[in-house]
């Protein structure tokens, strides 16, 4: 493993050296594509000198305590040895981590549709409860969340809503947020006190680009019509709303968000390329499923992954059998902890694999 860290690092120079060249600074094309590779690598590499320092600082301790004659500095050489492995120690797990294989989406933007499941109104209402969650987080991230369907009722739930983040790493951290999410709590509407149990399902796909996945215009078929619900007169008046199915596959996009028409249709086509994009790494997986998926329900999104349990103020991720409180902060956004946690268990099962 060090000899293939200390090979990035010299990449990692080799590719600052080329990038001052005259040359390279002139061609645009091959100054970008050197910048990409040493921006992936270059985490890593910080890490790595990081390790390095560590090490020889532990290695001068130890060749000093040799040929050091006075007792108090002995002492204090010897007192920094333990903080210096653990250091060593951090720092190589961290290392062992950054060298696994990377999920070539995790950079990307996403797209994440929630759909209330069984509860009735109930599950609408948790429903939008996890969209206001993950707006909430986007926000604590500096993420971009756009609309791009939504279909809610007057009560405030929500049957489906389909919307759009952007920011770096987005999809890195909510891939893991895929698969069904159970509440139990006592809804307003229940005069006796009684506790129900609702669902809701949420799907995280990736952005495709049009480079990526080139749909052919003759398998669309395009409907223009007048938005529904709120959004003013113009939006009622004018059509505006696009439906775009994919004859092919079945597929169906709706997107009545925007007041521009050819602002709905993009939108439109980025979730149909997301979700036939979603669809060929599914079918791609399947063919070679391996006993262990690394992609965290990755095909299963039927299963059961969080519940939250307002009366006992808890919420368990039953993935990984942890089960954390204050529940009102992490439906307020705070899902950091709760994310990292499933994350660290993911790479474990990686670490193994790769020991295996």
């Amino acid at each position: 493993m060090l000899d293939r860290l200390a090979l990035l690092e010299k990449r990692f120079a080799d590719i600052e050296m080329e990038m001052a060249c005259p040359d390279v600074v002139s061609n645009v094309k091959r100054l970008q594509e050197l910048a990409q590779e040493r921006s992936d690598i270059e985490d890593v590499v910080m890490l790595y000198r990081q390790y390095k320092n560590a090490e020889k600082q532990l290695c001068d301790i130890h060749s000093m305590l040799e040929t050091e004659t006075d007792e108090e500095l002995r002492i204090m050489a010897k007192q920094e040895i333990v903080p210096l492995e653990n250091t060593l120690e951090r720092l190589l797990g961290e290392l062992k981590v950054s060298l696994l294989p990377r999920d070539p989406n995790d950079q990307r933007d996403v797209i994440v549709e929630i759909r209330a499941g069984t509860g009735g109104d109930e599950a609408g209402i948790f429903a939008a409860d996890l969209f206001r969650m993950y707006g909430r987080y986007a926000q604590t991230r500096g993420w971009n969340v756009e609309i791009i369907d939504k279909n809610e009722s007057a009560i405030g739930s929500i049957k489906e809503v389909v919307f759009e983040i952007k920011g770096k790493g987005a999809f890195s951290r909510l891939k893991y947020e895929r698969g069904v999410h159970r509440v139990q709590r006592v809804p307003v509407t229940e005069s006796g006190g009684r506790i129900h149990t609702s669902t809701a399902t949420v799907a995280v796909l990736p952005e495709a680009s049009e480079v990526e996945l080139d749909i052919n215009p003759a398998d669309l078929r395009v409907d223009i019509f007048h938005s529904g619900g709120a959004g003013g007169q113009n939006v009622n008046k004018v059509a505006t709303a696009v439906r775009l199915t994919h004859i092919p596959s079945g597929l169906v996009v709706v997107c009545q968000d925007e007041r521009s028409q050819l602002r709905n249709r993009q939108k439109a086509m980025d979730v149909l390329r997301a979700r036939l994009l979603e669809a060929e790494r599914t079918r791609h997986e399947n063919e070679v499923a391996s006993e262990r998926r690394t992609q965290v329900g990755s095909g299963e999104r039927a299963e059961k992954i969080r519940t939250y349990n307002f009366p006992q103020d808890r919420v368990t991720d039953h993935r990984i059998g942890i089960t954390m409180h204050n529940l009102p902060k992490i439906i307020a956004g705070g899902l950091d902890e709760l994310i990292d946690a499933v994350a660290a268990s993911e790479q474990a099962k990686a670490l193994e694999s790769e020991l295996v």
